[in-house]
C-alpha cells in the first residue's frame, strides 16, 4: 500500500520573549490557496518595544505570508516600534519592502471648479490649433494641385478617377431628387401667396432665383457632406485604426498627396456641374409645380425664369460651390486624420464630419450673403 503523504502544518505564529527582545515566530506552511493564513492582531505588540521576525519554521510561503508580514509592518508602524526584517529570504525582503508602511487612502479628486476665463483661454487655443493644422493641410494640397498641373503630381491617377465616380455620377440621383423637391416646395409657397395678387408669373422669379443664388448651391453641399464627406472621414479613419497612414509616413509617401489631395480635387471638379445641374432639376421641379396650380403657360414660365436670373447669378453660384467643396473636402480629410484607432471611433469621426460640413456649409454661405450685399449682387 502507499503510505498516506504528510499533512502540511499549519500556519502558525506567536510572539515570545528571547534575549530581551520580542521576537514574532513563524512556523508551517504560509500558502495563500490554503486558506488558512491567521489573521495578525495588533493589539498582540501593544507592549512590545522592538519586533524582530523569525522564521526557520516556515516550510513553504507565498504572497499568503507577504501579506500577513505586511499586516505586522503596518501594526508596528502605527505603534513606533522598529522592526528587524533581515532574518527573511532576500525575495521576501524585496517584496515586503515594495509595500508601504500605512495603507493608502484613496485620496479625493480635486474640486473642479468653473473657471470661465481659463475655459475660454483653452477653447481658444484649441480653435486656433486647429485652424493652424487646416490652413497647412490647405496648403499642402494646393501645392500638390500646383505640382499636377505642372506634370509632376504625386498622387495617382486612379485614385483620382475613382474619387471623381463616387462623389460625381454616384451622387446624381439624390441631387435630382433633393433639388426638384426643393424648386417644387418653392413654387408650391410661392404659388399660394402670388395668386392672391395674381401675379402667378412671378412664381418663376422666384424659384429661379432662390435656386441659382442659394437653394441650390447650399442644398448640394450638404448632401455632399452627408454623403462623401463622411464617406471621406470614415474612410481615412479606417486606414488610421489598420495603420495604413503610419505605414505611408514611414515609406515617406506625403498623405495629403496621396489621400487628402484627390479627394479635395474630385469634390472641386464635381460639385459645380452638381450646382448647375441642380438648377436645372430644381427649376424643373418649380416648372411643374407652376403649370399644375398657375394659370401660367410654359413658354412664358421659361422666358420670365431667362429675364430673372441674371449670369451674374450663376457666376456666385459657381464660385460658392467650389469653396463649398475645399471646405468639405478639408475639413472631412482633417477629422479622419486625426480619429482613433479603433471600430467606434470610425463611427465617430464620420459624424463629426457630416456635421462639421454641413454647420460649416451653412456659416459660409452666410459670410458669402454678406459678401455679395457689400459688392451689390
Amino acid at each position: 500500500m502507499k503510505p498516506s503523504p504528510q499533512a502540511e502544518p499549519p500556519p502558525t505564529w506567536q510572539l515570545r520573549q528571547a534575549n530581551g527582545r520580542d521576537v514574532l515566530t513563524l512556523t508551517g506552511d504560509w500558502i495563500a490557496q490554503s486558506g488558512r493564513i491567521p489573521e495578525f492582531t495588533p493589539d498582540t505588540i501593544a507592549a512590545a518595544h522592538t519586533l524582530t521576525l523569525d522564521v526557520a519554521g516556515v516550510t513553504r510561503w507565498d504572497s499568503g505570508l507577504i501579506e500577513f508580514l505586511w499586516d505586522a509592518k503596518r501594526a508596528a508602524a502605527s505603534a513606533g516600534i522598529p522592526i528587524d526584517t533581515s532574518p527573511l529570504p532576500a525575495s521576501a525582503q524585496k517584496l515586503l519592502g515594495l509595500l508601504p508602511d500605512s495603507a493608502t487612502g484613496r485620496v479625493a479628486p480635486p474640486r473642479r471648479r468653473f473657471r470661465p476665463l481659463t475655459w475660454l483661454g483653452g477653447e481658444t487655443i484649441g480653435l486656433l490649433t486647429e485652424l493652424g493644422i487646416l490652413t497647412t493641410l490647405l496648403g499642402a494640397a494646393a501645392t500638390g494641385g500646383t505640382r499636377a498641373l505642372a506634370g509632376r503630381a504625386r498622387m495617382r491617377g486612379v485614385d483620382l478617377l475613382a474619387n471623381i465616380g463616387d462623389a460625381g455620377p454616384s451622387a446624381l440621383v439624390i441631387v435630382s431628387t433633393v433639388n426638384f423637391l426643393v424648386g417644387a416646395i418653392l413654387a408650391f409657397v410661392g404659388a399660394v401667396q402670388l395668386r392672391k395678387f395674381a401675379a402667378d408669373i412671378y412664381v418663376a422669379d422666384l424659384v429661379g432665383l432662390a435656386l441659382v443664388r442659394e437653394m441650390a448651391a447650399v442644398m448640394t453641399a450638404i448632401i455632399m457632406a452627408g454623403r462623401t464627406g463622411g464617406a471621406y472621414a470614415a474612410r481615412i479613419a479606417t486606414m488610421q485604426g489598420n495603420e495604413e497612414i503610419d505605414a505611408l509616413q514611414v515609406i515617406g509617401i506625403p498623405v495629403a498627396d496621396y489621400i487628402v489631395l484627390p479627394s479635395i480635387l474630385a469634390l472641386v471638379f464635381t460639385m459645380p456641374f452638381l450646382y448647375l445641374y441642380g438648377c436645372l432639376v430644381g427649376m424643373f421641379g418649380g416648372f411643374v409645380v407652376a403649370l399644375a396650380m398657375l394659370s401660367v403657360t410654359g413658354p412664358g414660365y421659361l422666358n420670365e425664369t431667362l429675364n430673372a436670373v441674371a449670369f451674374s447669378q450663376f457666376i456666385f453660384g459657381f464660385v460658392k460651390s467650389i469653396a463649398f467643396a475645399i471646405l468639405i473636402g478639408v475639413t472631412s480629410c482633417r477629422i479622419g486624420l486625426k480619429a482613433g484607432r479603433s471600430a467606434a471611433d470610425v463611427g465617430t469621426a464620420a459624424t463629426n464630419a457630416v456635421v462639421t460640413g454641413i454647420v460649416g456649409v451653412i456659416a459660409l454661405d452666410a459670410i458669402f450673403a454678406v459678401l455679395a450685399n457689400v459688392v451689390g449682387l
